[in-house]
């Protein structure tokens, strides 16, 4: 391949850029992948805990968050986990379900990694890292790139930098910055799957409790969502935080359910006529007859803001209904979220209006494509992102 010219420059070595090059060049075309940084794949080696959330089993369209809902449904249908799951036992890759369809390597993540650069390399595809661009124009035809390498020209171009979610990994805007140049509406962005933060009472409340974990169900906007909520020096984490942390607006309550699947007033009240001489704590921490099952010292804290000392048997019937619907709809305002710096994702980005669903080219600039996590479709936490670089990468691989 001619250093200045290829049929393909994909930039962003991550999952969709990556996909994307092994589907290209399988094909036969020349490809080239542009990498900022000094090695690819970085998000992939950090995810799920080193050992690589690479899918989920239930993928649908309702697992992802967009202005345009129907968006994803073509690529996700044209690529499943399955297709992806094949590629992995296909190098021997061994993996596990955790919960909920999350499918994890048994080892390492760096496996997903290996075998996606074991595929570019065995199509083809050329990676060149530490690789700036620094100017990027549309050509005649085709587009014209200054990079930190020197100039390439290429016929197609795809944009897979990702979104502004963890930046010390090298994340930046400049996929929207390109989209923004041809035309194309960014969607604002915020952080997603991300921690709460505390303050004022609600921090004297909590933050002296970090690392006590429990299950509870957390709501808000209509939405909600059933996990661990992981108490931190910060404020809230866990799955279920994470989750509902999408949907979250800033200045908004969430509503937290202490005891998900029980019925609060009905069941302290009967715990009050089975056994009248027992606390509120102690039941708290029972895990039968259907007690959440809460740590000792969260059940010490709900206990106190609670206000309701002393035994079962002493408290009115009217307080402890008042008590069983507070623990199941607990009002917390978070102050905010820790940002693009612990998220795991990018909410918003490049408006999937000007970009075919098919093809994930744009309307606007054509043989400009824009896939994973630079347009404007987020995924449940799970595996959902992933296999949505990896359809998406797909889809524009078939096309370019």
């Amino acid at each position: 391949m001619a250093q200045s010219e290829a049929d393909v420059i994909i930039i962003g070595a991550g999952a969709a850029g990556l996909m994307c090059a092994l589907t290209a060049a399988r094909r036969g075309r020349r490809v080239r992948v542009l990498e900022h940084a000094h090695r690819p794949g970085r998000k992939i080696l950090m995810s799920g805990g080193g050992r690589c959330n690479f899918t989920n089993l239930h993928v649908e369209a309702d697992h992802f968050l967009s202005e345009n809902p129907h968006f994803c449904k073509s690529a996700l249908a044209r690529f499943t986990p399955w297709d992806f799951i094949a590629m992995v036992e296909a190098h021997g890759i061994a993996y596990h379900e955790k919960e909920a369809g999350q499918l994890f390597c048994d080892v390492s993540s760096k496996q997903i990694l290996q075998m996606l650069l074991a595929e570019c390399a065995q199509a083809g595809v050329e990676i060149v890292l530490s690789c700036a661009v620094t100017r990027l124009a549309a050509g005649d035809p085709g587009f014209v790139l200054e990079t930190a390498q020197g100039p390439m020209r290429a016929a197609r171009l795809v944009l897979a930098t990702g979104g502004l979610s963890i930046p010390k990994m090298g994340a930046t805007g400049f996929a929207y910055e390109i989209a923004a140049q041809f035309g194309h509406r960014v969607v604002p962005t915020r952080a997603a799957l991300v921690p709460f933060t505390l303050s004022g009472k609600p921090a004297e409340h909590w933050l002296d409790l970090p690392g006590i974990a429990h299950a509870v169900s957390i709501a808000t906007a209509g939405k909600s969502f059933r996990g661990p909520l992981l108490i931190t020096h910060r404020g809230f984490s866990g799955p279920a935080v994470l989750q509902i942390s999408s949907y979250w607006q800033p200045g908004e309550s969430v509503l937290i359910d202490w005891m998900p699947g029980q019925r609060g007033a009905e069941w302290l009240l009967c715990a009050k006529r089975r056994a009248p001489q027992l606390e509120l704590e102690a039941l708290l921490i029972q895990t039968d007859p259907a007690g959440p099952g809460m740590p000792r010292r969260l059940a010490q804290r709900v206990g106190q803001l609670l206000g309701l000392p002393g035994a079962l048997g002493q408290i009115s019937d009217d307080r402890l209904r008042s008590a069983g619907e507070q623990l199941k709809r607990w009002s917390l305002k978070p102050s905010g979220t820790e940002g693009y710096r612990t998220a795991e994702v990018t909410l918003g980005g490049i408006s999937t209006e000007d970009l075919s669903s098919a093809s994930m080219e744009s309307r606007l600039c054509p043989g400009l494509h824009v896939i994973g996590e630079a347009m404007d479709v987020t995924g449940h936490l799970g595996g959902f992102n992933f296999q949505w670089a990896w359809a998406s990468g797909h889809a524009a691989g078939l096309a370019v």
